[in-house]
């Protein structure tokens, strides 16, 4: 995922810029990313080691053992590369903001978009249901409602089940494909969910239903 959010060597200046702030172990680099970009880039341990690594053998980077724990320190030359690439830090943080917003921007839209076509398929199951009901009230009746209230609930269950398949794809196969799945994200879904929940519950009290 590294080639969506920093270009080819943008990640080695930015480490430095995290380090430069204060001298941090591996992991807690890995959440200072994660937070900075509001949870929608979260490296392996197998990015990050081996960039620290390689700017421990440049000279950028020292490092100390603390029991189990590796402690990453920026050097005076990885403060002067840092200072004579200071533009092009800038550059970073600016791409990296643009970055951020458009892989939210996607994962969120894929979510409404699922969002609509499970609204768009509650909606034709309701419709359908009101037309076989005249039919067959027509035909037979007032029809045994009980036998038909089992068949439209194991539709409707067909439709939420096949809703839940295709949105926990979507989402296993992005996080899969080293993608993020923003918090903001996920409530949207929530926010979504009880909207179609709150329709089907105004759709049952509806006279007639």
């Amino acid at each position: 995922m590294t080639p969506a959010v920093f270009s080819h060597g943008d990640l080695r200046l930015y480490l430095l810029s995290l380090l430069n702030e204060a001298p941090q172990h591996g992991y807690g680099i890995i959440q200072a990313l994660t937070d900075r970009t509001g949870g929608t880039y979260t490296p392996s341990a197998g990015t990050i080691y081996p960039r620290l690594a390689k700017l421990e053998e440049e000279g950028l980077v020292s490092k100390t053992i603390d029991g189990r724990t590796t402690i990453y320190a920026i050097t005076d030359a990885g403060r002067a590369e840092l200072t004579s690439r200071e533009e092009d830090l800038v550059g970073i943080e600016a791409g990296l903001s643009d970055s951020v917003r458009l892989i939210a921007s996607e994962v969120r839209q894929s979510v409404q978009d699922a969002m609509r076509s499970l609204r768009a398929d509650l909606a034709t199951a309701a419709q359908d249901e009101k037309r076989s009901a005249k039919a067959r009230a027509r035909a037979e009746g007032m029809g045994d409602e009980r036998t038909t209230s089992r068949e439209q609930l194991q539709r409707a269950d067909a439709v939420i089940n096949a809703f839940r398949a295709q949105i926990r794809t979507d989402l296993r196969t992005h996080v899969a494909k080293g993608g993020t799945l923003p918090a903001s994200v996920v409530s949207d879904l929530e926010r979504s969910l009880d909207d179609a929940a709150h329709a089907v519950t105004r759709g049952l009290a509806a006279p007639g239903a």
